[in-house]
């Protein structure tokens, strides 16, 4: 038995064990703020009700909501976890006072050092790799090597990229800053906005430019491509792994962490330690084509059709440690 199944397994005999059992169990509850798309939706969530007995409430929204919502309530907060997407928006979460730090051996040993806060006040629960996607129709593989070189003018008029306000793109510009300095990042985006990028308000809307030949080349999160996959066999848009003769490519997080005034922190570590566990690793990448953070759990046979990768091991934190400075740079170069 694992370290994480012998803690959810306690908890359960525990409230077995109490005089009055069977209302401690109907009051056994863990809330959570979230701003993953699926919410509550996802069965995982399901399954670690059905494990523990421990109910999973849900305040669901985007990342400004939820995060508004949290700071506004203070200690008052019925939230015990927050889940969000980007690690740029746990950072800021941490950086509010928001999530309370945590010493878990657990945790420690299902995510890696870079995967998760330096003060262990976040954690990944899922990875998203951010790369070159091109048309299997127009484009050789051979013609595709670094995010930079998608500055070449032989891409113009036929790149795509998100919006500069995007969180993902903040994040994408953040890292790198960190890992190669401004005055570097700043020649890459510049060379990306000569070539006229077509922008787009989702990763989607930009997949599905590629597969109507609107566009050619883009940059989007590798789960988007598999969700169009799975729907339509055949999609003709295929992930190129970028930068893999220098840094890696680009890699960010959904993650959690457990809020600073949690009133059921137990359950919410339960939770967290749960999501991260092998057996929720595979629930969560077999529902969203996510990359498991978990280094023991192999990635859903749709992604491994992508091939393997070599991923930049720059810290997630960088996202936002380094995301003002991302924000100022793209408005510098235009970038929008």
């Amino acid at each position: 038995m694992s370290f994480v199944q012998f803690r959810l397994a306690a908890l359960s005999l525990l409230a077995l064990a109490l005089p009055g059992h069977e209302a401690l169990a109907q009051d056994k509850v863990v809330h959570v703020y979230s701003s993953r798309s699926h919410y509550g939706s996802e069965p995982v969530f399901a399954e670690f009700t059905r494990r523990t007995g421990i109910r999973v409430e849900f305040f669901s929204g985007n990342n400004n909501e939820v995060f508004e919502r949290l700071r506004a309530e203070g200690p008052r907060t019925k939230a015990d976890l927050l889940i969000s997407v980007d690690a740029g928006n746990l950072w800021n979460a941490a950086r509010a006072g928001l999530l309370a730090p945590i010493q878990s051996p657990t945790l420690a040993a299902n995510v890696p050092a870079h995967l998760r806060d330096p003060e262990s006040r976040w954690f990944g629960i899922a990875v998203r790799a951010r790369t070159i996607m091109y048309s299997t129709e127009r484009v050789k593989p051979a013609e595709l090597s670094t995010y930079a070189a998608l500055g070449d003018p032989k891409w113009k008029g036929r790149l795509g990229l998100r919006s500069s306000n995007n969180i993902y793109n903040q994040s994408l510009l953040a890292s790198w800053i960190k890992r190669h300095g401004e005055a570097k990042v700043e020649g890459i985006v510049k060379g990306w906005v000569a070539n006229q990028p077509v922008i787009f308000d989702s990763d989607s809307k930009l997949l599905e430019a590629i597969a109507a030949g609107q566009i050619d080349v883009g940059i989007t999160n590798s789960y988007y491509l598999a969700r169009l996959i799975n729907q339509k066999p055949g999609f003709p848009v295929a992930p190129f792994w970028a930068d893999q003769s220098g840094a890696g490519v680009h890699v960010n997080i959904s993650g959690a962490g457990v809020t600073a005034h949690a009133k059921n922190r137990d359950h919410a570590l339960a939770l967290l330690e749960f999501l991260t566990s092998p057996e929720a690793q595979r629930i969560i990448g077999d529902g969203n084509f996510e990359y498991p953070v978990n280094p023991s759990v192999t990635p859903h046979p749709l992604l491994a059709t992508f091939g393997t990768f070599k991923a930049d091991d720059i810290g997630t934190a960088a996202a936002g440690e380094h995301q003002a400075a991302a924000v100022r740079l793209a408005d510098r170069v235009g970038y929008r």
